[in-house]
């Protein structure tokens, strides 16, 4: 198993993508932290990780207040000893046109965003550079790559994680640290399905692969930065968009 015996924090680990990215670790052999804004349903999902076999912990977390964020980590450590992979997977969603965006709307997306992803990898880096290793993953979007209209606040939140990730990436790596982005486009989930057809048809139609990716998608890629196989890789924003975006 490519994660046998590490434990991986998954912030915004309870559902969609977060919850992809936990059980696809627990099948490789890591134990999971769920953490998330809602601790019940973050305990479904250990309970369904436990069942795998693999330890697993709910953990209440609001990534916009590093006491907690700091709180939480010690409460990790205490439970389950160590933090191998970090996951910064929470986000938010508040569009507007700029000229209609609110000044509560931009805070509470960068906050939760970029902000929230700042304090967790500030909060575990000490850990992991006490342990010499660690995988610091961040979920960034092709938005970040590219803009979209009515996206101003999410697409600053995006474009910050990626560079925000290059950063850590420069400052860690002596201490064996590797940190790396993923940036999906239009996954498949519980609000894409919800969408009108007229409008899943032109999302479609800017997809060279011509279809829409799935949670799994970005669990995988997020499994291989995670395991020994990429080792080498640090720094780097990795796209899983079905060709959206061609650098």
């Amino acid at each position: 198993m490519r994660l046998k015996d590490k434990v991986a924090l998954i912030t915004g680990g309870a559902r969609g993508i977060g919850q992809a990215i936990a059980m696809t670790f627990a099948k490789e052999g890591a134990d999971i932290v769920v953490a998330d804004v809602n601790l019940e349903i973050a305990q479904k999902t250990a309970t369904e990780i436990e069942a795998l076999g693999r330890k697993a912990m709910a953990l209440e977390m609001d990534v916009t207040n590093y006491e907690k964020v700091e709180e939480g980590i010690n409460k990790i450590l205490d439970k389950m000893g160590k933090v191998d992979i970090l996951v910064n997977n929470a986000g938010i969603t508040k569009d507007n046109l700029l000229l209609r965006m609110s000044v509560a709307d931009w805070d509470a997306v960068i906050n939760v965003n970029l902000k929230g992803t700042f304090n967790c990898i500030k909060a575990v880096s000490r850990p992991m550079v006490k342990q010499r290793s660690g995988r610091i993953i961040s979920i960034a979007s092709i938005i970040g790559l590219m803009g979209n209209a009515g996206q101003a606040n999410y697409a600053a939140s995006k474009a910050g994680i990626i560079a925000l990730t290059k950063t850590v990436a420069k400052e860690l790596a002596s201490r064996n640290i590797n940190a790396n982005a993923v940036a999906p486009g239009f996954i498949q989930t519980a609000m894409t399905d919800k969408l009108p057809e007229d409008i899943k048809k032109k999302m479609l139609e800017a997809i060279p692969l011509a279809k829409l990716g799935t949670p799994e998608d970005v669990a995988n890629v997020c499994l291989f930065l995670a395991s020994e196989e990429s080792s080498y890789i640090t720094g780097q924003t990795i796209t899983i968009d079905g060709g959206m975006v061609m650098a």
